[in-house]
């Protein structure tokens, strides 16, 4: 690979502008460095998550692989025209997830953000790839973007709703549920 960042700092943005991949100069502002900024995001929050000690390995190896499908995703953002994310990949995230919500008891109630360290992190990345979602689709309206980016965010954001839940039980042995009638104080 040899080395990509001799230098770590080059100025060049110092305008306000970044160079996407295929060597344009673009402001940091536009849709396009939007979507695949709350990408890197998205990737950095699921780092935390599996930073938290005793994550149990099958969620372990699933989150790295979806960190690798993350950086693709990422660079197929920041070189237009370039394709890196397929249908294949959408199908295997919808069979890893229902591998990990087969066991799990249907749904009565919703679910409130927490349940341990591991579930309140992986809660967070389930909306921080919501927001990536949204991203991708606000620049899909305005430039040319491959209908698999958005189904993959919307399956990823799936399962690490679904992986919250295994994690909350894991830790706690529970989810913590909405109640919807409380006492008034």
């Amino acid at each position: 690979m040899g080395n990509r960042l001799s230098k770590i700092y080059t100025r060049t943005g110092d305008d306000g502008t970044t160079g996407l991949g295929d060597g344009s100069r673009v402001p940091k502002d536009t849709l396009r460095v939007e979507a695949y900024g709350t990408v890197d995001e998205l990737n950095s929050v699921i780092g935390m998550l599996l930073a938290v000690p005793d994550l149990p390995g099958d969620i372990g190896a699933c989150l790295t692989g979806v960190q690798h499908e993350l950086f693709d995703l990422g660079g197929e953002l920041c070189i237009p025209g370039h394709r890196a994310i397929t249908a294949a990949q959408i199908a295997r995230l919808e069979s890893t997830l229902d591998g990990f919500n087969d066991p799990l008891p249907p749904l009565k109630e919703f679910i409130l953000p927490g349940g341990g360290p591991a579930a309140s992190v992986c809660h967070l990345a389930r909306t921080v790839a919501r927001r990536a979602e949204r991203r991708v689709v606000a620049l899909a309206r305005a430039e040319s973007v491959s209908p698999e980016v958005a189904q993959y965010l919307n399956r990823l954001s799936d399962l690490l709703f679904v992986l919250a839940r295994v994690l909350a039980r894991h830790e706690r042995g529970a989810e913590v549920l909405w109640r919807h009638e409380r006492g008034q104080s």
